[in-house]
């Protein structure tokens, strides 16, 4: 299992969160996307910073929530999938959590959070958490479409090499006859003395 941090997207703009002129830049959200089980993740310690309430009390309402938070939504981190992730420098250390295994939220859960925290901030912040999934999910669409493109193409050079190599050849057959050409029978009426 590879956990990854997203690092390979990075939208050019910040954007409002609110009337209050809270702004949290795009790139501090999306430093806090993770790549864990093949699923685009956050953390729940994150999205408590992020909604400005402690970890603890987001974990309270999801556990009061449960039902509202099926495993494709939100799951828990396993001991060994924390340790990759301090491993791999995505987070500090353990202490980081809160000696806590962490909670981790899909679009979805992140979604289904900004109902359950019930706040305007957690509201405003979740939106632009799905904006920035969606953002991404385009982002990785248009790539896999432009490596499609790029994969046709070379099959396209790579049979019209096979279609040059080929014209040469005949080039070159044509240039040989022309070169030596072979005597050829006259044919027609033979006069004598004529020739």
């Amino acid at each position: 299992m590879i956990v990854e941090k997203n690092t390979f997207f990075r939208s050019p703009k910040a954007k409002h969160m609110n009337k209050n002129s809270l702004i949290i830049p795009d790139e501090i959200i999306l430093t806090k996307i993770y790549l864990v089980r093949g699923q685009k993740v956050m953390l729940d310690r994150d999205l408590a910073e992020l909604y400005d309430i402690k970890a603890i009390r987001l974990r309270e309402q999801v556990k009061r929530n449960l039902a509202k938070f099926p495993n494709h939504f939100m799951f828990q981190l396993t001991k060994e999938e924390v340790d990759i992730m301090v491993s791999q420098n995505a987070i500090p250390s353990r202490q980081h959590l809160g000696g806590a295994l962490p909670y981790v939220f899909t679009e979805h859960g992140v979604l289904q959070l900004s109902n359950v925290i019930n706040s305007d901030r957690a509201t405003q912040i979740s939106i632009r958490i799905i904006e920035l999934f969606v953002e991404m999910r385009e982002f990785l669409t248009d790539n896999l479409s432009i490596q499609l493109d790029i994969e046709e193409l070379k099959k396209k050079l790579s049979n019209q090499d096979k279609s040059i190599e080929l014209i040469f050849s005949y080039l070159d057959e044509l240039m040989e006859k022309h070169e030596n050409p072979k005597p050829r029978n006259k044919i027609g009426y033979k006069i004598e003395g004529m020739e």
